[in-house]
């Protein structure tokens, strides 16, 4: 397993694939699928873009992760900022790298790609914390909240509820950079 980091190009030419991973991990049915692709498409736009892939020998994507600076008028930032407290924006949100997608097909999990992606993206990020949402779940069974937990991440919103999400999430943040143990791992080959 190769893991690359992915130009804006590079993720929207494999889009296809990233659409049926991010289908595999979330359990998401296929009219979902088809409005997040569009989504994905124009996030590659946003400011401070960045985006790693963990690819077999032969290619094929076994997962996935980008994000990119978080501000005013983006859906995601929105929801959440409306649901911190004044503080928790200035803290959290002023300046902030969102990982917005990370994701390892079910059948590839359980190998140290999702810890190699989150690195490796934290690594490239800009701002100075980073935030994410993610599924609730049992802590001890769930291996995106251990991952997230061994990165450092702490509680921000627990079982909020996105619009259109029957699912609560928790909302999780940590400051940026990356610790030197963490962050010193080897960065991904370019393609």
């Amino acid at each position: 397993m190769r893991l690359v980091r992915w130009t804006p190009e590079d993720l929207v030419r494999r889009l296809d694939d990233v659409v049926a991973v991010y289908g595999e991990a979330m359990g998401y049915r296929a009219d979902l699928l088809q409005a997040r692709r569009g989504y994905i498409a124009t996030h590659v736009r946003r400011p401070g873009f960045r985006a790693v892939a963990s690819l077999s020998s032969e290619g094929h994507l076994a997962g996935f992760g980008y994000g990119y600076l978080g501000t005013s008028g983006q859906w995601w930032h929105d929801q959440v900022h409306r649901a911190l407290d004044p503080a928790a924006r200035q803290r959290w949100l002023t300046d902030c790298f969102e990982v917005v997608e990370l994701h390892v097909r079910p059948a590839a999990q359980g190998h140290g790609l999702g810890a190699g992606q989150l690195r490796a993206l934290l690594g490239m990020a800009e701002g100075s914390t980073t935030l994410l949402s993610t599924p609730e779940a049992d802590e001890q069974k769930s291996r995106a909240w251990r991952l997230y937990r061994r990165f450092g991440f702490v509680d921000l919103l627990r079982h909020f509820h996105f619009p259109g999400d029957e699912r609560p999430f928790g909302v999780l943040g940590r400051d940026l950079p990356l610790e030197p143990s963490a962050a010193g791992r080897p960065r991904p080959d370019t393609p």
